[in-house]
């Protein structure tokens, strides 16, 4: 089996303590690679790699950062095929989902920020009479980027980009349970002549990499997308030593639906956004609210185009969920399943482990799960769960739904289903989230900020949130 290395120096390398950990495949339950269990001596090398590269990186044209940039892009797109079967193994999802979403978005990162360093300015501010005040923004330094297990490349270079982008050199940690694509992005970085130590990828477990990156007190700023809980504590380290933070956290995200819906394309796309990459998406609509007048019937439409969903091999085209990200987190979803009964819930269709036959016989599947009848208060509805599973919830008005939607520690996203212009502005402006669609989901413009309120994240990602966060302003006046 294939033993992955660390990519720093601009060389694939061994972990100091030339120990490595299982990497297994979700579908199949069994091993197919090893990753390096690297330690804070691999992530001092790295720094001291990447501090040895910034002084250049950050005098490099921009044309020429954006030339290289452009470069990785097209080294990923070349290897598409590679890219999709990788991200599918290691994650769990469908080889489609891979090849229509991810591997693409991950080229889009690169080519948007390799754009945005030609258009990227700073403000001016004329005093007229006194003089003029002008705005350099100046790259940090070296960076750390810790991204999560969900959309493994997608998101990892979503924050890699813009930080190479605006000159910083990068200490960066894929999440160990789904570190292939970032190892296959160590060969297109080294085969697209990406300077040595501009980027460097350090594989391992979180409490000793990510502790490393984060402790590390010349890492001037970290981006981390994952947990709440991981987040206070990387908080809880890193403000004391003033870096800049960057967290993109957890979701508890509402649907709602009114109804003056267009029927039938929001049951469609409330399923979507219910049961896309097995839930696994931070931003995926997990409560689903349904107006009391359409509630029956939309419950009835619903649950029968849940369970026309496949569930299966990821290799296989007519499947269009796949395994759980791994034995652990199939465990967790399953207690929560079992929670939910125990607070009251009635399980509408789904709520068990899926056992196949053949190849995936020791996969980890668990069937599209939709349960009613609990208070919103619950802790089923509460905390997040992350996984194929859904509740519904009758309102009456749009106060009521509001205080439901509202009543959970986080705030990532929200989608809203009406016909009612103004009802939709009304709700939107009032939900507690930092994103919200209306009438459709996941609509993305790399453009855009992204992120949550509450317990969902600190600061934004995206456009020129990113560039901002990536660089530092010094204000220069200059008198008339």
């Amino acid at each position: 089996m294939e033993q992955l290395k660390n990519y720093i120096n601009g060389e694939l390398v061994e972990p100091v303590s030339k120990k490595y950990l299982d990497n297994y495949e979700p579908a199949t339950g069994e091993v197919y690679s090893f990753i390096p269990d690297s330690d804070e001596r691999d992530v001092q090398s790295a720094f001291d790699s990447a501090k040895n590269a910034f002084e250049t990186w950050s005098k490099t044209s921009l044309e020429n950062r954006m030339l290289i940039l452009m470069k990785v892009a097209d080294g990923i797109e070349k290897r598409m095929d590679e890219f999709v079967a990788a991200e599918s193994k290691d994650n769990g999802k469908p080889q489609k989902l891979a090849r229509a979403v991810d591997i693409p978005r991950a080229v889009s990162n690169f080519r948007f920020y390799a754009s945005a360093t030609q258009h990227f300015a700073s403000e001016s501010h004329h005093m007229p009479g006194v003089g003029i005040n002008y705005t350099l923004r100046h790259p940090i330094g070296v960076v750390g980027c810790i991204s999560p297990w969900n959309l493994p490349l997608y998101l990892f270079s979503w924050k890699i980009a813009p930080a190479l982008a605006t000159g910083n050199c990068v200490v960066a940690k894929p999440s160990e349970i789904t570190p292939y694509t970032a190892y296959l992005l160590s060969q297109v970085c080294i085969e697209a002549g990406l300077p040595k130590g501009v980027l460097n990828i350090v594989h391992g477990l979180g409490n000793k990499v990510g502790q490393a990156i984060v402790e590390h007190e010349n890492i001037k700023a970290i981006s981390f997308t994952g947990g709440t809980e991981t987040g206070k504590r990387i908080a809880s380290i890193a403000a004391p030593m003033f870096k800049k933070l960057s967290l993109e956290l957890g979701g508890k995200n509402p649907t709602i639906v009114f109804a003056d819906c267009d029927f039938e394309e929001t049951v469609k796309q409330v399923v979507t956004a219910s049961f896309s990459n097995q839930g696994e998406i931070c931003l995926c609509g997990s409560r689903i609210f349904i107006e009391k007048s359409i509630y029956e019937k939309f419950k009835a439409a619903f649950v029968a185009r849940v369970k026309t969903l496949k569930v299966g091999d990821p290799n296989e085209e007519s499947y269009v969920i796949g395994a759980i990200v791994s034995l652990q987190h199939k465990q967790k979803i399953l207690s929560y399943i079992k929670l939910a009964q125990e607070e009251g819930g009635e399980i509408l269709c789904g709520g068990s482990e899926l056992k196949l036959a053949g190849r995936c016989a020791n996969g980890y599947f668990i069937e599209p799960t939709v349960i009613e009848g609990l208070d919103y208060k619950c802790r089923t509805n509460q905390e997040e769960i992350f996984g194929p599973v859904v509740t519904l919830t009758l309102f009456e008005n749009e106060e009521e739904v509001l205080i439901m939607a509202n009543s959970v520690k986080y705030g990532l996203s929200a989608t809203i289903w009406t016909n009612d212009l103004k009802r939709a502005h009304r709700v939107a402006e009032k939900v507690e989230a930092g994103i919200v669609w209306i009438n459709s989901w996941l609509v993305r413009d790399l453009r855009t900020p992204f992120g949550g309120v509450k317990a969902s994240g600190v600061g934004r990602e995206g456009g020129w949130e990113a560039m901002r966060f990536f660089t530092e302003p010094k204000n220069v006046f200059i008198k008339s």
